[in-house]
């Protein structure tokens, strides 16, 4: 039977952050944000065979032996912005490989951030906010994109909302079509730092986002790896400024190296 929360709860418990528990171990193993009815929503998917992944894997085995999943507000009566930082801080703290050496969520994505303001040993604070000037190794082509708009994900909209850094990154950048396939990295920039890293493996046009918005030009997103031990994340490039307004720039910026 379908399980949905009276509009009196729902008025109270505002954004609130919450955790999907296997009944037979008491482990969570979803963690996740949201108002409403949401808590309840992952269940209701995994009736659709044709929708597939860890977590609906997971709640089908939990229903196929006869039981339901459990379900648990962790904190409500939030603020969207309050439940971005809530829940980022209970996925880390649940997936941190020094803290946790047997027990995986089936979230898609790391806490959000988690590489920049998640948990972090004394030496990578100092690493993070005592920012070497990056180094461009020579041959490496690098796109260097602005995250300016899409880093804060609790005031982010319309074709900036985003599930992850890596979706941040990747796309949608509105660069010409002979250097898109040139592309060896694109290094996603926050406020002059690299905080993140890709090898692009591939690259697609496209003229319609996920979201419907339509490009007036070609713009493009790519795939590929993040590297977490790449040297040039976490690197200060201020002496590569975007520009006023730019969204992106390139390394090396003479056009003839491309």
């Amino acid at each position: 039977m379908k399980k949905f929360f009276k509009q009196s709860v729902k008025e109270a418990l505002k954004y609130y952050v919450y955790a999907l528990v296997d009944p037979r171990d008491k482990r969570i193993f979803y963690v996740g944000k949201g108002t409403g009815d949401r808590v309840y929503q992952h269940a209701e998917d995994s009736l659709d065979e044709m929708n597939e992944s860890r977590k609906l894997s997971k709640i089908r085995e939990i229903h196929n032996a006869g039981l339901e999943v459990e379900y648990y507000i962790l904190r409500h009566n939030l603020t969207e912005q309050e439940a971005f930082l809530v829940e980022s801080v209970v996925i880390d703290l649940l997936t941190y490989e020094a803290f946790n050496t047997d027990h995986i969520l089936t979230n898609l994505v790391s806490g959000h951030h988690q590489w920049n303001e998640g948990i972090k040993t004394e030496n990578e604070i100092n690493l993070l906010y005592d920012c070497e000037k990056i180094e461009p190794i020579p041959g490496d082509r690098l796109l260097l994109v602005s995250l300016n708009r899409t880093y804060n994900q609790a005031i982010a909209k319309g074709v900036y909302k985003r599930d992850s850094d890596y979706e941040s990154a990747r796309k949608y950048w509105a660069i010409s079509a002979n250097k898109a396939p040139k592309v060896d990295y694109i290094l996603g920039i926050y406020r002059g730092i690299v905080r993140i890293v890709i090898d692009v493996k591939s690259f697609t046009p496209c003229d319609v986002a996920d979201d419907g918005t339509v490009f007036q030009k070609t713009r493009y997103a790519f795939e590929g790896n993040i590297l977490e031990n790449s040297p040039y994340l976490n690197k200060d490039v201020s002496e590569y400024p975007f520009g006023s307004g730019g969204s992106h720039t390139y390394i090396p910026r003479d056009y003839r190296e491309w």
